[in-house]
């Protein structure tokens, strides 16, 4: 019987954007990273093209989970565009508006019986044949993105990892956080439908059906009161 190996990335920085709808002039981010999202920035990092869809999809078997360690600050961003015509002639002003997240820290792991699948993406992340970022090009990936190899299954490595929050957002929320999965992961959790199962990434054709998630929550709140520093604990 194969053990189960799961790789656990950080995803943290000034801002990010992680989107599973977009309405022309509009583009939204969901408040924690999506699978196809993830699934992109492993293709990217394996040097797969838009075209691929076979190597694609196959990626969708990872089973997927991500912790909520700090929760972002919603950012609205305005823009204007110019359209230009063929013969460089002014056409149209677009007036577009664009959401991040600020201050935002998700740990993502994804597993697979499969080891040299998790090796093979582990190498990758490490040497990536496309550049990935955080949802959108201007958005890079954090220096210590790779947090590391377990061979565990994911839920059990995400209760136990520390708390990745800046220590200012330690001080001012409890450890009680949120995590989402793949709903086949857990048992006794109402599983919701999201839309980013990934079907094509082709641009003439981008297709996504929905995949079954599920919330619950992880304590950390014991860990972190036994490993926090108190002046008064020796008066």
């Amino acid at each position: 019987m194969s053990s189960l190996k799961t790789i656990v990335l950080k995803f943290s920085g000034p801002l990010q954007s992680w989107g599973t709808t977009a309405h022309f002039e509009t583009r939204h981010t969901d408040f924690y990273p999506s699978k196809s999202a993830i699934i992109g920035l492993l293709a990217a990092s394996l040097g797969y093209r838009r075209e691929e869809t076979d190597k694609i999809v196959q990626l969708n078997e990872l089973s997927f989970g991500v912790r909520i360690d700090q929760k972002g600050e919603l950012l609205k961003d305005y823009h204007t565009a110019r359209k230009y015509k063929a013969d460089g002639a002014f056409e149209r002003t677009y007036v577009t508006e664009r959401y991040y997240l600020q201050d935002a820290v998700f740990l993502v792991a994804l597993s697979s019986a499969e080891d040299q699948l998790i090796d093979q993406i582990s190498y990758a992340l490490a040497n990536p044949y496309f550049q990935p970022f955080m949802g959108r090009r201007s958005l890079p990936l954090p220096m210590d993105f790779i947090v590391g190899i377990y061979d565990s299954g994911l839920i059990e490595i995400l209760q136990k990892l520390p708390w990745q929050a800046a220590k200012w957002y330690q001080k001012k929320h409890s450890a009680l956080l949120d995590a989402f999965v793949d709903a086949d992961l857990v048992q006794d959790k109402q599983a919701q439908l999201r839309k980013d199962r990934v079907l094509s990434f082709n641009q003439k054709n981008r297709q996504f059906a929905y995949r079954k998630e599920a919330q619950f929550y992880i304590d950390l709140r014991s860990a972190n009161e036994q490993t926090a520093h108190d002046p008064f604990a020796y008066l």
